[in-house]
């Protein structure tokens, strides 16, 4: 934390839009209290890194702590109203969120960067503030300090303070929950979906039959067979077909995780269950080496590839000799090209292969990168300005380019099919060429139909079999099909699922 002159804080507006409260908060009605203010946009890694210790700080100092988010978008599509509800939603967020499309707040507070946190004393004076992650330890302390020192001047009101949350009106009952990413598996005809904002897997039939479901529903991180098992929104999944092996990224948790598709267990195989802060490239046992939001998986030639959104990285591990090490990145966010030890990329969080070349969706610089696997690997990017702040909606060729906070990449039929999140649509990219030319949806929504008829809503992942790709509509809680020969796009019907908390242990596992 650094401290500052102690001045008078700029009061909140009261005319801007506020999430998971009844009515707009103002500071001289929290006088008594402390605030802290948390400058974030939904997208930035760094942001939901600091969840967490937002959570931990709110449930230790609940009656004298307030935390108020400030979204102030990145993103265009950010500051649509309905994005950021659903985003509180999908992350759990149990704090009041104004509104600051403006950047009003921002610039009030002489913010500079995502995430900053802003402490507020109880008589309403800015004290300190922190930028980026990795910062709870010190606010935990500054926080008590406050507490103290006010309590002793007689300045502190120990109430906590009642809160109308989005998620008592809009609860997650839909079957599916905010789904990240999908596996589909031709031979075995089966879709894996990360159905993430339920913490679970669900595995089904391409007729849309549940097969199984692997994880109890509730965030956690146990091994164990798929009754007990838990995950903390998983996302890219890969399948060994021959030892019928599924390896998941398990996000939030920062593990690497092994399904043993016949054996019905679960295994922890690369994490300590601790999110590294270490960005400089290294390597080491893949149990006693930390991760740091591994995003989506791609195996070749028995290596495992982790589109490693945290450190900005890609990396790798060995499965003989269990082993993981950063691949490519120097861990800066930005979109570097050249040699694997000179490039940088920025929040990489899709990745598949076409056994010569990984293609990566690098979001927060809105580009499709190419990484080499053979002899002096080099780094390249497909498509996309590689500005980090260079995002639109614009077919093209190479460097004209321009796509929104891409989320997904798949390498199928010669060409990468990318899922582009916040301009709701799915893009066909020549890998050789650079060319990009949009395939389906036209804005945010639902609707199915042929091409640009069809809708979706922040598309995450996508995965082809049998002349179909299978995408994860993430904020619609549902997959969708496209089929590539006719340009049509079907919603995915799944039979009998239903949300953890409304499922009889009986419809967990219904092959059982």
């Amino acid at each position: 934390m650094i401290a500052t002159p102690r001045v008078r804080a700029p009061e909140l507006p009261r005319n801007q839009p506020w999430l998971n409260t009844e009515q707009p908060l103002s500071l001289s009605q929290l006088r008594g209290r402390v605030v802290l203010l948390d400058f974030w946009t939904y997208c930035c890694i760094n942001c939901l890194h600091v969840l967490p210790d937002l959570k931990f700080l709110e449930q230790k100092y609940r009656d004298a702590l307030t935390v108020i988010g400030v979204h102030s978008a990145k993103f265009q599509n950010e500051q649509e109203i309905e994005n950021i509800r659903a985003s509180i939603l999908r992350y759990d967020i149990e704090h009041p969120v104004l509104v600051d499309n403006e950047f009003r707040v921002w610039q009030e507070y002489a913010v500079r960067a995502w995430p900053t946190l802003v402490l507020i004393d109880p008589e309403g004076y800015y004290v300190a503030h922190a930028s980026g992650e990795g910062n709870r330890d010190a606010l935990d302390a500054a926080i008590a300090q406050l507490i103290a020192a006010s309590q002793e001047r007689g300045k502190l009101n120990f109430q906590e303070l009642q809160l109308k949350l989005e998620k008592q009106s809009r609860p997650l009952t839909t079957p599916l929950a905010f789904p990240g990413k999908v596996l589909a598996d031709a031979i075995g005809e089966r879709l894996f979906i990360a159905d993430s904002g339920h913490h679970r897997l669900v595995v089904t039939s391409l007729a849309g039959e549940v097969l199984a479901v692997i994880g109890t529903g509730s965030r956690g991180h146990a091994d164990g067979s798929y009754e007990e098992t838990q995950f903390s929104a998983p996302q890219g999944m890969v399948l060994d077909v021959e030892r019928q092996w599924l390896y998941v990224a398990d996000t939030d948790n920062h593990l690497l995780r092994r399904v043993d598709l016949q054996a019905q267990i679960v295994t922890t195989i690369a994490g300590t269950a601790e999110q590294s802060h270490q960005i400089q490239p290294h390597a080491g046992p893949a149990l006693s080496t930390a991760l740091n939001s591994p995003w989506d998986l791609e195996l070749v030639e028995g290596r495992l590839f982790i589109a490693m959104a945290g450190p900005h990285q890609i990396w790798q591990m060995d499965l003989e000799r269990e082993l993981v090490s950063t691949y490519a990145g120097t861990g800066a966010e930005a979109c570097v090209d050249g040699p694997l030890t000179d490039a940088a990329f920025a929040q990489p969080s899709g990745i598949t292969s076409n056994g010569k070349e990984l293609f990566v969706a690098d979001s927060e610089t809105s580009t499709i990168r190419a990484v080499e696997l053979g002899a002096n690997p080099q780094v390249r990017t497909v498509c996309g300005s590689g500005d980090l702040f260079g995002f639109d909606d614009r077919d093209g060729i190479g460097s004209e380019v321009r796509l929104q906070h891409c989320l997904g990449v798949e390498y199928a039929q010669g060409s990468l099919w990318v899922a582009d999140t916040y301009n709701h649509k799915i893009k066909r990219v020549d890998p050789a060429t650079g060319e990009c030319q949009t395939v389906a949806g036209s804005s945010a929504g639902l609707a199915n139909g042929e091409r640009q008829l069809a809708q979706f809503r922040e598309p995450s992942g996508l995965s082809f079999a049998n002349g179909k790709l299978y995408i994860a509509d993430t904020n619609n809680h549902a997959i969708r099909c496209l089929e590539l020969t006719t340009g049509k796009v079907m919603t995915f019907k799944i039979r009998s699922l239903c949300a953890p908390d409304l499922c009889f242990p009986e419809d967990l596992n219904p092959e059982e």
